[in-house]
């Protein structure tokens, strides 16, 4: 029986594309200003990538130079979104499970927050981890470790909610954790999971309630 819920936030509790053209308008402008090192054919793929993926992760799979790394990261620590947000469709069924819920999400801690702020879900969570690489080193998988630790859980009485098989779906299988992949677009179909579903609402059947 499943006793606790752990969410990853972009793309599993709201879709980052309603709020990426607008939020990263000015990042890929300074993407822009290296087109020729980085080459025509990287840069649809980069901004796509920024939907999705954490920048150091792109930076580094892209083999960004030095200074555009810097740029980027000291334009991303000051960025913040202020507009009201929406959350998918299913999610508030989900928020209302009587389990205990926490928010795992990497990121920039001042953008995080804010998204956070405007979606109006910090009081669904017990606890609420923005795992920041400017910050620390720390993963995903280690805060998930530290809360089986503390709350004393089985891995099998979590589960961990996301849409990337590479992230948080890879860190709670390490773990031994039940996981639920959120793939609306079943863009991930050779992923190996416990469940998966286009609708957060599909949740609710699995936690043995």
């Amino acid at each position: 029986m499943i006793k606790a819920l752990i969410f990853d936030l972009d793309n599993t509790i709201y879709p980052v594309d309603d709020i990426a053209g607008e939020l990263f308008e000015s990042l890929f402008s300074v993407v822009e200003e290296y087109r020729d090192f980085l080459g025509n054919a990287a840069m649809p793929h980069i901004k796509e990538e920024f939907k999705r993926c954490p920048y150091q992760d792109i930076a580094r799979q892209y083999n960004f130079s030095e200074e555009l790394n810097r740029k980027g990261l000291e334009h991303l620590q000051n960025i913040t979104y202020s507009k009201p947000m929406t959350a998918y469709e299913g999610y508030n069924e989900v928020r209302r499970l009587p389990l205990p819920k926490f928010l795992v999400t990497k990121g920039f801690s001042k953008l995080q927050n804010s998204k956070i702020e405007m979606l109006g879900i910090e009081a669904d969570f017990d606890e609420i981890h923005i795992v920041d690489p400017a910050v620390s080193d720390r993963t995903k998988k280690e805060v998930f470790a530290d809360i089986l630790n503390r709350y004393q859980y089985l891995p099998n009485q979590i589960l961990v909610i996301g849409d990337d098989p590479q992230s948080e779906i890879k860190a709670a299988t390490e773990l031994g954790i039940n996981t639920f992949l959120f793939d609306p677009a079943d863009t991930h179909q050779e992923a190996e999971v416990n469940y998966r579903s286009g609708k957060l609402s599909d949740i609710i059947q699995f936690v043995g309630l």
